[in-house]
């Protein structure tokens, strides 16, 4: 007998696959976010990165470096704004 409805729970490709989008979005948005809406992107990419390394992507690496480039986004932006004085900062 056929089954006519979906599963219930979702496909492990699935999921894995999502993590991975997820994991190279971190990565895309870091690197971004080091020239433009830092204190946007920095936070976006950091939690991408942790929620895709939690699904447990195939993409570690880039997982791991959409999270340092997050970080690295916030650090750019708080020494900018110490050597500028202000809460924004340009090239």
């Amino acid at each position: 007998m056929m089954q006519l409805t979906a599963p219930a729970t979702p496909r492990p490709q699935t999921r894995t696959r999502d993590a991975d989008g997820m994991a190279v979005a971190s990565f895309i948005l870091g690197l971004l976010g080091l020239l433009v809406l830092n204190l946007f992107l920095g936070p976006v990419a950091i939690i991408l990165a942790l929620v895709s390394l939690w699904r447990g992507t195939q993409r570690k690496g880039r997982a791991y470096l959409g999270l340092a480039l997050g970080v690295a986004d916030l650090a750019v932006l708080a020494i900018a704004m110490a050597a500028s004085h202000t809460v924004s900062w340009s090239l």
